[in-house]
């Protein structure tokens, strides 16, 4: 994804919309475009994040987009790994396994 592209309707702006404009207008639109870190390396923070917080429902998005942001399987695959003696062994199983279905997916 690259800084001009916007990112895809969030999925529960018709159930709340209020919701959803802050999503798009605020996360995605200032705060993932704030000039301190690149979306790549904003992407493998929030990857590691949703890892250490066992956050699963948002991990397939945020691995996709990872990907699309220049963050590559190895890396992700790394971080995951070493995650397992940070936020735990069952957070990074969890993760490798949806990181796993993201890759193949994506055909990574």
């Amino acid at each position: 994804m690259s800084d001009t592209t916007a990112p895809t309707k969030n999925p529960f702006a018709d159930i709340a919309p209020a919701l959803g404009q802050y999503t798009d207008d605020v996360l995605f639109g200032d705060v993932w475009k704030r000039p301190g870190l690149s979306l790549r390396d904003r992407s493998l923070v929030t990857v590691t994040c949703l890892i250490a917080g066992y956050r699963i429902n948002e991990m397939p998005f945020h691995i996709k987009r990872a990907l699309e942001n220049g963050v590559t399987k190895d890396e992700l695959i790394e971080t995951i790994t070493h995650l397992a003696f940070y936020a735990g062994w069952p957070a990074a199983s969890t993760a490798l396994a949806i990181a796993r279905k993201v890759f193949k997916d994506a055909g990574v």
